[in-house]
């Protein structure tokens, strides 16, 4: 008589925020899958649905509390994790049933949450996970994060009371799970954190050994050895410290892609002093220049921050002239929003909600301007490209200069040959504001 086996109990999961709370997530599915259960795709088929909330702004919180009402009326049964859930009081007495809150990376307290709600059925003749865990990303780039925490205290941010001080990786452990993840099929390794830069300051001392070789937790070492592991590897959220200057060799030899995630936030000194935030734009303005001289190809993207309290209008001006020099390849902007808990709140001097919004336009107009011009100085070369989409008919990737969902994209004709995770030489044709239009090269 055949043993008939038990369904496993299966879990949904909602993730907000940013990559590093989806590496959060993808860790918890991970345990979660190798404790026995399994993932569901909709509300209806789950036994409890996971919601890792975001609270970096207040409109993020609105959405995870909207995301979080949303699986309680279609599901019933919810845990809560991420950032959020340092407002527990809150979020309970919004939402009195749920199941379970717990905060940003509490990945033992969440698995147990998800064992009491639903417990697992283990069974030898299910139970398998690859080795490098389950994606919540296509399987050709992943995310890989090498800390928590940051230690600086911005005035515009809370992070560290979400998330604490900077707490950094064994550098062999983060070269382990990428190497897991090469095998599992990655091209791409995002490198994330909320400070790359910072990665390692609080165990410099402690260097490991890694095939035969001695490994520095330091950002250069470690991104040298990534660069020797993966096809490509991306660095995001890098604060501007001179020691940044090391990594540009490795972009120009090849080994780690020439892109560069920093976030600014702002250029004018008078503002950066209230933000709190390190730098001193004339030098990373003189910086930017070499790091050119040595990498001509590198891509620098960056987030700036518009109507932050005091701001004048010669602030503002002063960032758009900046700009003009620092010719940045991507560019994001924010109009600055109050966080509860945030030293912000507090400084005078708030700037009218329709200033923002015309200044906000002023910086997108700018910065469209300048990644047009960019652009269009492409075409008719020949660029490297990774595929994300195939279609009958032509596919869809993404050139060195562009990281997934936040930068741009390169569409190709006559490309339906071409799978997900190729790496291709691509002729650029055309160009926009901000995407590329091309041919896969013969």
């Amino acid at each position: 008589m055949a043993t008939k086996l038990p369904l496993p109990p299966r879990v949904g999961m909602v993730s907000l925020g940013c990559p590093k709370n989806l590496v959060d997530s993808e860790r918890i599915l991970t345990q979660l899958r190798s404790d026995g259960y399994q993932m569901s795709a909709d509300y209806a088929g789950a036994d409890v649905v996971l919601v890792n909330t975001c609270g970096f702004l207040d409109s993020a919180k609105e959405e995870s509390l909207e995301a979080i009402g949303e699986a309680i009326k279609e599901n019933g049964r919810v845990i809560v994790t991420g950032c959020m859930g340092k407002e527990a009081e809150a979020i309970r007495a919004r939402f009195p049933d749920v199941l379970a809150v717990t905060g940003a990376h509490q990945y033992e307290q969440v698995v147990e949450a998800v064992h009491a709600a639903a417990p697992a059925n283990l069974s030898p003749y299910l139970d398998l996970i690859p080795d490098a865990g389950l994606k919540l990303t296509p399987r050709h780039y992943s995310y890989l994060k090498i800390s928590e925490g940051c230690n600086h205290r911005c005035s515009f941010c809370i992070i560290p009371s979400l998330r604490g001080d900077l707490v950094s990786r064994r550098p062999d452990a983060i070269l382990r799970e990428a190497e897991k993840l090469v095998a599992a099929g990655t091209r791409e390794l995002l490198v994330i954190s909320q400070d790359t830069s910072a990665y390692g300051i609080d165990i410099r001392k402690e260097p490991r050994l890694w095939q035969g070789r001695e490994v520095v937790p330091h950002m250069t070492d470690l991104a040298r050895e990534l660069g020797r592991i993966a096809a490509w590897v991306r660095l995001h959220y890098v604060y501007p410290y001179p020691h940044v200057d090391q990594v540009i060799p490795l972009m120009a030899e090849g080994l780690v892609l020439p892109y560069l995630d920093i976030p600014f936030q702002h250029a004018a000194p008078s503002v950066l002093k209230r933000m709190k935030r390190p730098g001193n734009d004339a030098k990373v303005l003189q910086r930017i220049h070499q790091w050119r001289e040595i990498c001509p190809d590198i891509a620098i993207r960056s987030t700036f921050v518009v109507g932050f309290p005091g701001e004048t209008e010669e602030d503002f001006d002063y960032l758009l002239d900046w700009l003009d020099e620092a010719q940045l390849d991507r560019v994001g902007a924010f109009r600055f929003e109050p966080v509860e808990g945030a030293a912000a709140n507090a400084l005078p001097d708030p700037v009218p909600e329709e200033v923002k919004e015309e200044r906000y336009a002023r910086i997108m107009e700018k910065t469209a301007a300048i990644s047009a011009a960019k652009l269009k100085a492409k075409i008719g070369r020949t660029l490297p490209v990774i595929i994300d989409e195939v279609g009958d008919e032509g596919a869809t990737g993404r050139s060195q200069a562009d990281a997934p969902e936040i930068d741009g994209q390169v569409f190709l004709r006559d490309a339906a040959h071409l799978a997900a995770g190729d790496i291709v030489p691509v002729v650029i044709e055309d160009a926009d504001e901000h995407d590329l239009y091309g041919v896969p090269a013969t």
